[in-house]
């Protein structure tokens, strides 16, 4: 088993989305519920935590032209790190429903696809949908209780997600014109009720998955086998992504939520930012177009 070592304890209640600049080897990441945006330069240990306003901050994004992309609540929002200043770009939703935007990922194309969830964690109010650079939002399809797990093959033909509430991942053809076909069930975990969370996927284009409130990472090969299985220290791992100079650091973000007090004293690294080495490579970061 690799060695797992802590890159900074930031006592997240819910780490999540870590995603790795490699123009400025800055490792990006954030706490949803104690809405933070953070960054380490891994080289230095310089960390830098920016508050973000609003309930939930969902998802980042990195942006061809500079600066991030984060997820307010149920908005998409650009952040500028250097002037700290938020700029609104496109409400995916309104206030009709008690959803907020969740997981979300760029593909080569430059667009961002991104989901929504209900935030009872029970009722199928979510939705997901495909942004392109201009700010159009295009609803694909909704009945999703929890939307997670996305990322795309590293060809930009496949697309994977999850309902984490459903315990299933699936995978879907991306068509030229930005469509989604074929959906198919990659990964079923309805039997044991394993929790498919943060996701990305590799070089050689398998998937590597956290399993919250599972206490380990998977990789999976395209066709759906495990490949490997890695314990780690903590009940709820979150989200992963390469980085570091080679990309081959494996970076995994962590939460505290729904630990127990008897829980959070037997795991003293839940909430960490943690990273490891698999031997495997990673691809650099798909930027958002706009």
């Amino acid at each position: 088993m690799p060695d797992i070592r802590t890159v900074i304890h930031a006592q997240d209640r819910l780490g999540e989305t870590p995603l790795w600049c490699e123009r400025t080897q800055t490792l990006w990441w954030i706490d949803i519920e104690n809405p933070t945006l953070h960054c380490i330069l891994p080289a230095t240990g310089v960390h830098r935590a920016f508050p973000m306003p609003g309930n939930f901050l969902g998802c980042l994004a990195l942006r061809e032209s500079g600066g991030l992309m984060v997820a307010i609540d149920r908005a998409l929002h650009f952040f500028d790190p250097g002037t700290e200043t938020l700029t609104l770009f496109s409400r995916i939703e309104g206030d009709d429903l008690d959803n907020r935007l969740n997981d979300g990922r760029c593909d080569a194309r430059g667009r961002f696809w991104v989901g929504s969830m209900d935030n009872q964690l029970h009722r199928p109010n979510g939705s997901f949908y495909r942004v392109d650079p201009d700010g159009a939002a295009t609803r694909l399809f909704g009945d999703i209780i929890v939307t997670n797990t996305i990322c795309v093959s590293p060809d930009g033909r496949t697309l994977y997600m999850s309902d984490t509430r459903r315990f299933t991942i699936w995978a879907f053809d991306i068509e030229t014109d930005g469509a989604l076909a074929n959906r198919r069930v990659f990964i079923d975990h309805s039997a044991v009720k394993d929790r498919p969370d943060g996701a990305c996927v590799d070089a050689e284009g398998y998937i590597w998955n956290a399993i919250f409130a599972g206490g380990r990472i998977v990789r999976y090969a395209p066709d759906g086998r495990i490949d490997r299985v890695i314990a780690v220290p903590v009940t709820n791992p979150t989200c992963l992504c390469f980085g570091g100079p080679d990309l081959g650091t494996l970076y995994v973000t962590t939460a505290r939520k729904f630990l127990s007090p008897e829980q959070l004293a037997a795991e003293p690294l839940a909430g960490a930012l943690l990273a490891l080495d698999v031997g495997i490579k990673g691809l650099p970061e798909a930027r958002f177009g706009g």
